[in-house]
């Protein structure tokens, strides 16, 4: 297989994957604290009461109001604000997201979304407590990791499951709730134990959806109903140099020594060692790479799934289409 030009991410290039699981785990942590504190410090939400946004501690006005008075502003002049300060800014930055999507994959649903993280949690704590990490998992995974630690399952970790899911869709639904009021009204009426009839309801009805979303769909909802998902998908089909999970199909044999442990790996319930559009909804976690890079620490010719891009991507995608006959050889 030709090499491919440096992934420009570098902590995804040079280090080994045990490096870089910790650092997406770092880096979901940090985006984890920025989802929670921005409101709190005027980083990022809108004022409902107020009837304007803050960005950055500034107050952020779109100038809408003026458009109730004819007087105060023409029409080009109104048409020219609000693309200035609504339409432009959503698409730049939603063009940032798509340019990253289509050069690197999904990254920021498998490195930064808080949603993913708890997939990955509740995930954990399901094959824990039966050996399905779903579920609709069609049959228990394993009882053991990668590195041949035994996985006994304990039917607490229901328990743990059903908690995590309800006691982080309601941080969800607080957090959600201070973007669009002030975040000390919010907090301080919880504090006191007396939140208003509005802020009642949205935190209940919020809390229990989403916990039933957590705990029955969870990783359905990022790969089937996810906008922000989907759509960066799209841009990551559309470049078939984009940062990709290749497979060395010519050592295709050599995977007879481990139980699919890449597959066992993957929180979206996918096959890794396969072709690109079957990895659609990949986020590029990696987790599958540190699988195969655990299962086959002992090889010396190293793991089979590895990171590739450019030329390398493209010859990963070469390989699926061999001739049946010998891609039935690998």
């Amino acid at each position: 297989m030709a090499a491919g030009r440096i992934i420009p991410i570098r902590a995804l290039a040079a280090a080994p994957e045990a490096s870089r699981q910790r650092l997406r785990r770092w880096s979901q942590a940090a985006f984890f604290a920025f989802f929670v504190l921005a409101p709190v410090f005027d980083v990022l939400r809108y004022d409902l009461p107020a009837g304007h946004a803050w960005l950055l501690g500034f107050e952020w006005h779109a100038g809408l109001d003026d458009l109730l008075c004819v007087s105060k502003v023409a029409a080009l002049g109104a048409v020219g604000r609000i693309f200035g300060r609504v339409i432009l800014p959503v698409f730049a930055l939603g063009g940032l997201l798509m340019w990253a999507a289509w050069r690197w994959g999904r990254l920021y649903c498998g490195w930064l979304c808080p949603h993913f993280w708890v997939v990955e949690l509740i995930n954990e704590c399901m094959r824990r407590a039966g050996g399905r990490p779903t579920l609709w998992e069609p049959r228990p995974l394993p009882l053991q990791r990668a590195d041949g630690r035994p996985i006994v399952p304990d039917r607490r970790w229901w328990l743990a499951a059903a908690l995590l899911a309800v006691g982080c869709a309601l941080v969800w639904a607080v957090v959600t709730l201070t973007y669009v009021l002030p975040p000390a009204q919010v907090y301080g009426d919880l504090l006191a134990g007396r939140p208003s009839r509005g802020e009642g309801i949205f935190i209940a009805v919020f809390t229990g959806l989403l916990a039933l979303e957590f705990f029955f769909a969870r990783h359905l909802f990022c790969r089937f109903a996810c906008s922000v998902g989907v759509f960066q998908s799209l841009a990551w089909m559309a470049n078939r140099a984009a940062l990709v999970v290749g497979f060395r199909r010519e050592r295709g044999a050599e995977c007879a020594a481990c139980d699919s442990a890449c597959d066992h790996a993957c929180p979206m319930r996918l096959r890794p060692r396969n072709i690109k559009r079957a990895m659609f909804t990949c986020t590029q976690c990696g987790l599958c790479v540190a699988a195969c890079e655990t299962t086959q620490r002992d090889n010396p010719r190293g793991p089979l799934l590895h990171w590739a891009n450019g030329a390398a991507a493209r010859d990963n995608e070469a390989a699926f289409r061999a001739p049946r006959f010998e891609r039935n050889k690998l």
